[in-house]
């Protein structure tokens, strides 16, 4: 299967949504489609053995939904991102101008009516159908046309409710103006205000929907556009970004960001790489250490070596999996997609059935309403301009197409189509700057709902960097290190980076390998040249059940006082111990505040690890967890059946950095994985913590919360403001109250609807 996104233009509304899905679905070879309104893409999955996609894309643009494939190239993203912005600003004004423009006029024409503004031509009834038409034929011919377009294709949406509004306003008034004897009601102001106030809605709403994705923009922004590169020993030469290659040396003034992932070859400088880690301590580099793409320089000059450019830089792998959060939707926006889907037909079959009560019906049922509700704004011309007021409508057929027109455009599809996306994007680019990365909406829906957390221990709670502290029951002990860190030097352990990081400061030559096997969680077994016989380091229990024969006096000076807090492992050669290697590890900075938050708040905690009890007890008193809380000498295949155990009753999640954890953190509710842990972590996880530090979790699992109830929030008033506004606007006020809304007034609510919903979004903390 192979993963696409397209880039969709034309969607409105959570009906557009759920068309789109549909038309997908329906396509041969495409699975696992997910639709986003507020980014306007989609991605799917597509079968190998179908040939290209040329007839999804027809079939879409058909549909009144042009698409293009979405190339992922890092550098194009950055050079057009502003040009773009610029463009689409561009014409988000013009249209605003426009809206505006017709708004004065229609205004002024009110008060030229009314005999306010001395100026007759603004009150003639044929320049407001000269400016009605102006209104339908530019501003309004995209939404009419489209929204037809959708009609006759039976899958009406936002654009087909408004089209339906104005053209029926503007097509009434037409008639009434030619022929005066059909009694319609003459109200060209109508489609102009509706039009005016749908397009200034619209505008507002970009605008509000653009600050929710704002986190991918100020990612684009830490890329430079320039790089000095060395072309000679010391000469310097600027040259564009997209050019460096691997291998290329860069010079990196202070206040420079870093064009692309490299590494120090010389020098020494303080470096911010909050973007990336949301720490907001700079950290101090020196020769040797790697620096991401986008850091910011501080204080020195850095000569730098380029390792990675364009799309394979963490930033760009950053920006891509921002992008790809809405991939997955959470459960509750799927419900909320399928109901938009078939919004829009329940809106049509009321504001027919309202038309057909109000012109036939209601006469019967009150034959003196319009009488009773007569105000001293009725005239007896049927073309004032005043007509729309709605209460002082003339004669039920006026008042049935009036309110008819109101219920189609005062209903708001878009608001359900944005209540949840807007809220996930938000929560999302939050949760980046702080150095949390959920990996898709579903993952901070599960996130919301957890209740049990369980920590792994090492490279988790503690730094993940062991360090050798002792040489135990040996008489050489730089055989013993040399013996070890050569075996390890091809695991990604952190003990084994641990031995090998050693054996460099020691100054020591490694043996090759000639055979390795590894046992996850016990030890590693294999043969070295120059050496006879089979070597093992691992636990002491494992080499126990190897055969490995550990006498009394060992045993004793394992189990002093001093050295039962820390981890242990021993290596033999063919059955006979060598001796012992005695490793500590320091907690995290933040490791006891960060629990001590999680049970302030409410969560179950529990430490499970792979390590002996006294090293695992020691780290609990630091953290004060009783001894129910923890498990020790954990195999991964143990750890995995407690999480299922506690899954039959809770929602769990796992965080963990290594190989080990990597069962456990897809097994889990929900996997997070701490960002200096091992890749093949951060591939089964759903939340990756970027950062050194545990503080995220904590606020990652409260925003999940936040973002959760904000989410419902927003669904409660798209669903409330649809369920009182349309039969408000269906007139069920008005027998008892005269209240009526007229159809640039509902246009006015429906655009303020959709625009509370994202503003609603845009106030997460």
């Amino acid at each position: 299967m192979n993963s696409i996104q397209l880039n969709i233009t034309g969607m409105k509304c959570g009906g557009c949504v759920n068309t789109v899905e549909n038309i997908l679905k329906n396509s041969d070879g495409v699975q696992n489609v997910s639709v986003n309104l507020l980014t306007k893409s989609a991605y799917f999955e597509i079968n190998k053995t179908v040939p290209n996609i040329d007839q999804v894309l027809e079939n879409l643009k058909q549909s009144g939904f042009p698409a293009k494939i979405y190339i992922n190239d890092f550098s194009k993203k950055v050079n057009k991102v502003q040009l773009e912005k610029k463009k689409k600003w561009i014409n988000q004004w013009k249209k605003l101008n426009f809206a505006l423009l017709l708004l004065l006029f229609s205004g002024l024409g009110h008060l030229a009516e009314g005999g306010f503004l001395n100026l007759p031509i603004l009150g003639n009834l044929f320049f407001h159908a000269a400016l009605a038409t102006l209104a339908l034929f530019f501003p309004g011919r995209e939404i009419v046309i489209k929204g037809f377009k959708s009609l006759i294709k039976n899958r009406p949406d936002m654009d087909s409710l408004v089209a339906l509004g104005v053209s029926s306003a503007y097509t009434t008034s037409l008639l009434s103006l030619i022929f005066p004897s059909t009694g319609f009601p003459c109200f060209f102001n109508e489609p102009v205000m509706l039009l005016g106030f749908i397009l200034i809605g619209r505008f507002l709403e970009e605008r509000a929907r653009y600050q929710t994705g704002s986190s991918i923009g100020e990612l684009l922004d830490l890329q430079p556009e320039m790089a000095n590169i060395y072309i000679e020993a010391n000469t310097v030469k600027s040259v564009r970004v997209h050019s460096l290659k691997i291998g290329d040396e860069i010079q990196l003034l202070a206040g420079d960001r870093v064009p692309a992932d490299c590494i120090v070859i010389n020098g020494n400088s303080s470096v911010d790489v909050s973007h990336i880690t949301g720490e907001s301590k700079p950290i101090d580099v020196y020769s040797g250490e790697h620096l991401l793409n986008g850091s910011l320089n501080l204080n020195s000059t850095l000569r730098l070596k380029v390792i990675k450019v364009g799309e394979e830089t963490s930033l760009a792998k950053l920006v891509s999996l921002i992008e790809s959060v809405q991939s997955k939707k959470p459960p509750i926006q799927r419900i909320a997609d399928k109901i938009a889907g078939k919004f829009t037909y329940f809106v049509l079959i009321i504001a027919t059935s309202s038309f057909f009560f109000w012109w036939k019906g209601a006469k019967q049922i009150w034959p003196d309403l319009l009488i009773n509700n007569h105000h001293d704004l009725i005239t007896t011309s049927n073309h004032t301009l005043h007509n729309s007021l709605g209460s002082n409508a003339e004669n039920f057929l006026t008042l049935a197409i009036q309110l008819s027109i109101a219920v189609l455009v005062i209903a708001c599809p878009c608001a359900l189509g944005l209540a949840t996306p807007t809220v996930i994007t938000v929560a999302s680019g939050k949760a980046a700057k702080k150095g949390v990365l959920f990996k898709g909406g579903d993952k901070i829906e599960m996130a919301s709902k957890i209740n049990h957390i369980i920590f792994d221990k090492t490279g988790t709670l503690t730094r993940g960097k062991p360090f050798i502290i002792d040489y135990l029951n040996t008489a050489d002990k730089l055989f013993l290190l040399k013996i070890s860190a050569s075996l390890e030097s091809q695991s990604r352990h952190p003990i084994a980076s641990a031995l090998v990081n050693e054996a460099k400061k020691q100054n020591l030559s490694l043996l090759t390998i000639k055979n390795i096997h590894t046992e996850s969680g016990r030890g590693i077994s294999g043969e070295l040249d120059s050496i006879d016989g089979e070597i093992n380091i691992g636990s002491v229990e494992w080499l126990n059940s190897k055969g490995v024969i550990i006498d009394r006096k060992s045993k004793e000076i394992l189990e002093t006082e001093e050295n039962k807090s820390h981890s242990v492992i021993g290596v033999c050669i063919n059955k006979k111990l060598l001796g012992f290697i005695l490793l500590g590890d320091l907690l995290r900075e933040d490791s006891i505040s960060s629990v001590q938050k999680l049970r302030e708040d409410n969560y179950n905690i529990k430490i499970l690890s792979g390590d002996r009890k006294e090293t695992v007890v020691e780290l609990a008193k630091k953290l004060d967890s009783p001894e129910a809380e923890i498990k020790w000498d954990l195999l991964p295949e143990m750890k995995l059946k407690i999480i299922e155990n506690l899954k039959k009753s809770n929602k769990v999640v796992m965080i963990g950095d290594g190989i080990n954890d990597a069962p456990a953190l897809a097994a889990s509710n929900l996997g997070i994985a701490v960002g200096s842990g091992t890749q093949i972590a951060k591939a089964n996880a759903d939340v990756v913590l970027m950062g050194d530090q545990l503080s995220g979790l904590p606020y990652s699992l409260s925003l999940a919360k936040r973002t959760i109830g904000k989410i419902k929030q927003n669904l409660f008033w798209a669903f409330g403001y649809n369920l009182i506004a349309i039969p408000i606007a269906g007139g069920i006020l008005f027998p008892k109250y005269g209240i009526l809304l007229t159809p640039s007034i509902a246009a006015l609510l429906m655009a303020t609807s959709s625009i509370t919903v994202v503003i609603n979004a845009l106030s997460l903390e």
